[in-house]
C-alpha cells in the first residue's frame, strides 16, 4: 500500500514546496485537485504538464490521480437539463482523464457532490450517462475511473457502495470502478468499515482508498480507529494507494500532512 497527500490540505504553497514537503514528510505521491491550479486546470498547456512532472520527478514523488473533478470552473454539473453545460461538464470529465494520464497518475475519483446534485430521475440518467463517458475516456487512458460514495446530506446520490457497484456494474465499462472514502463509508455502510472491505474488496469493483476521520479531520485526529481498517486492507491484498483526504487542517495544512502519514505509518510499521 502507498500513501498519497491530497494536494489541497498545503494549497497553500507553490508547487514546488507542496512535492519537496511530501516527499520530506515519506509520502510516495500526491493526489491533485485541478482546481489547486485555477478555473482551467482541465485545459492545461502542456508546457504546464511537463513543468509538474519535473517538479514531481525533482521531488522523488508521484502524481496518484485526481479528485475533487468539477470544483473548477463553477457552476458545472452532470446532472442538469441545460445540455450546453451538461456537455461542457462531461468535457471537462474526459480532459482531466487525459491531463491524469499524462501527469503519471492511475486513477480518478468524482466526488463533486453539489455537481451531479439530483432532484429527478431523469438527472440520474443524465448523471450515469456522463460517468458512461467519461468511463469511455478512462478506458482509452488505461486507468480507473472511480464513482464515490458520498454521505448524506452533502450528497444526494450515490450513498453507499452498494449503490456505487450497482451503476458500476450496469454500465459494464472495467474502467469504472468505485472507492472507499472512510469518513463517508463509515457514516452510511451498513456494518462496520472493516467488514465493509472484507465484503467489497473481493468483488474487483473497489479501485482506491481515502482516509479520513468521520470527524472531518485526518486519521488519527478523532475517535475512528484505522488499525481494523489497515488490517482488512491487508487481508483482502490491496496494493493501491491510500491518499490522506481530510477537510479539516488543524492546526495548518503541512501539521496536518505531518500528523496523519505519522498515525498511518505507524500502523503500518507495526503490522497492524
Amino acid at each position: 500500500m502507498k500513501l498519497s497527500l491530497c494536494n489541497e490540505v498545503i494549497r497553500e504553497l507553490a508547487f514546488d514546496r507542496q512535492c519537496a514537503l511530501a516527499a520530506g514528510l515519506g509520502y510516495r505521491g500526491l493526489e491533485l485537485a485541478p482546481f489547486t491550479f485555477g478555473e482551467d486546470a482541465w485545459r492545461m498547456s502542456a508546457g504546464k504538464r511537463a513543468e509538474i512532472r519535473r517538479v514531481c520527478s525533482d521531488a522523488g514523488i508521484e502524481i496518484s490521480g485526481l479528485h475533487w473533478l468539477l470544483v473548477a470552473p463553477a457552476g458545472l454539473s452532470i446532472a442538469t437539463s441545460d445540455r450546453t453545460l451538461w456537455q461542457k461538464s462531461v468535457d471537462v470529465l474526459r480532459c482531466s482523464v487525459d491531463l491524469c494520464a499524462e501527469l503519471g497518475g492511475s486513477y480518478l475519483v468524482h466526488g463533486s457532490p453539489a455537481q451531479r446534485r439530483v432532484a429527478t430521475a431523469d438527472d440520474a440518467s443524465r448523471a450515469e450517462e456522463a460517468w458512461l463517458l467519461a468511463g469511455e475516456q478512462a478506458a482509452l487512458a488505461k486507468l480507473a475511473y472511480c464513482i464515490e460514495p458520498l454521505a448524506k446530506p452533502e450528497c444526494n446520490f450515490v450513498n453507499t457502495l452498494a449503490e456505487a457497484a450497482e451503476i458500476v456494474r450496469r454500465l459494464g465499462n472495467p474502467a469504472l470502478r468505485t472507492m472507499i472514502d472512510t469518513s463517508a463509508a463509515g457514516v452510511m455502510e451498513p456494518e462496520p468499515l472493516a467488514d465493509a472491505i472484507r465484503r467489497w474488496m473481493p468483488t474487483g469493483l473497489v479501485a482506491h482508498v481515502q482516509f479520513n476521520d468521520r470527524n472531518r479531520r485526518g486519521p488519527g485526529q478523532g475517535n475512528d480507529k484505522f488499525a481494523p481498517i489497515l488490517r482488512a486492507l491487508r487481508e483482502t491484498a490491496y496494493r493501491g494507494w491510500i491518499a490522506m483526504e481530510p477537510f479539516v487542517y488543524e492546526p495548518d495544512g503541512p501539521t496536518c500532512a505531518a500528523r496523519m502519514i505519522g498515525y498511518v505509518s505507524g500502523l503500518l510499521e507495526s503490522g497492524t
